[in-house]
């Protein structure tokens, strides 16, 4: 997590960075002049609480895909190492190549085995290009489902957790086969007999998150979002240009509570105040609560029993109608 004077802020943030500088200059006025500011400093820190909850219970839809951009926003990494023990990294695709957009694993969670899997992002230049801004290749769902059916064949539970602009939609990813590789996924997730859970933690986007989100529980944290297309890739079909995205997002009802609305999801997990940057060991604590209790009500399960379930609740999504015929 970054250091104060190193966060980054949004817009719609910098009320909040104000009242932090103001605290900075206190501290410093303080040391320089040997005086006791801590009542004003406190004042500040409550203003910044009060300042939080304001901005974060008036979000737009815009402002929620923001922040599921965050820059300090914690991705898969950092949530595996404060959720779990002895996470053990395994890779490649035994076919093509390791793609570094896709970081899975064993893991101990509380004493319980898993098999956890996530798209990662960088939080540097040079960290993005490796991981290709989380976008992956066919031979990083390869690598997901290897995986997953490694967690089959040893009984243990799956959690992936998605946070992906899209699938990388090079002609070198298509000619490898983007499209199969995610077709593929989904079908064989529908049919594992071990507890399949996905949480979408920062950006869902088409195929690229479907390619791991497909599970017996699906939850999306409290500021982040999943559909079809990006606001701004509707933005620049519906009306050619990027300027509109902000009610592109409003239109696409991407949200978490538009998709557990739609029924879509299962469950939003709430975020720390202001959101998952603020407070990386928070974040995980929260996401970890919810998953213990659902790995536990998941396994005891009849695994055959949890499939079937599992194929329906994807075959029933969505509304329509059916029309009689003439």
């Amino acid at each position: 997590m970054p250091e104060q004077n190193q966060r980054q802020y949004l817009d719609f943030e910098k009320p909040i960075k104000d009242l932090y500088d103001q605290i900075g200059q206190l501290k410093t006025t303080a040391e320089k002049n040997k005086l006791d500011l801590s009542d004003s400093v406190r004042q500040l820190e409550e203003m910044i609480v009060e300042k939080k909850k304001e901005i974060t219970q008036n979000l737009t839809s815009w402002q929620k895909v923001q922040l599921s951009r965050h820059p300090d926003r914690p991705y898969t990494l950092s949530f595996i190492k404060r959720m779990t023990e002895n996470f053990v990294e395994l890779h490649g695709d035994r076919g093509f190549k390791d793609d570094k957009a896709i970081v899975g694993g064993f893991a101990q969670m509380d004493g319980q085995t898993v098999m956890i899997i996530g798209q990662q992002k960088g939080s540097n230049t040079k960290m993005r290009q490796l991981r290709n801004f989380g976008m992956a290749n066919p031979e990083g769902y390869r690598k997901a489902l290897r995986l997953m059916k490694l967690a089959e064949k040893f009984n243990k539970p799956i959690i992936t957790l998605v946070d992906t602009p899209g699938a990388y939609p090079g002609i070198e990813a298509e000619e490898r086969g983007q499209g199969e590789a995610i077709a593929r996924n989904i079908f064989e997730m529908l049919r594992l007999k071990v507890p399949v859970i996905c949480v979408i933690i920062g950006e869902g986007a088409s195929g690229g998150a479907l390619g791991i989100g497909v599970g017996d529980r699906v939850f999306m944290m409290e500021n982040t979002w999943y559909t079809v297309i990006s606001p701004e890739s509707c933005s620049s079909i519906l009306w050619r240009s990027w300027d509109m995205k902000e009610k592109a997002a409003d239109e696409l009802r991407l949200t978490a509570d538009h998709m557990l609305k739609f029924g879509l999801v299962d469950g939003i997990i709430p975020e720390p105040l202001g959101g998952t940057h603020w407070d990386y060991d928070q974040a995980a604590q929260l996401l970890k609560s919810y998953l213990l209790p659902i790995i536990a009500e998941l396994q005891a399960q009849d695994p055959v029993v949890r499939q079937s379930a599992r194929i329906d609740k994807f075959s029933h999504m969505g509304f329509w109608e059916d029309v009689p015929q003439d």
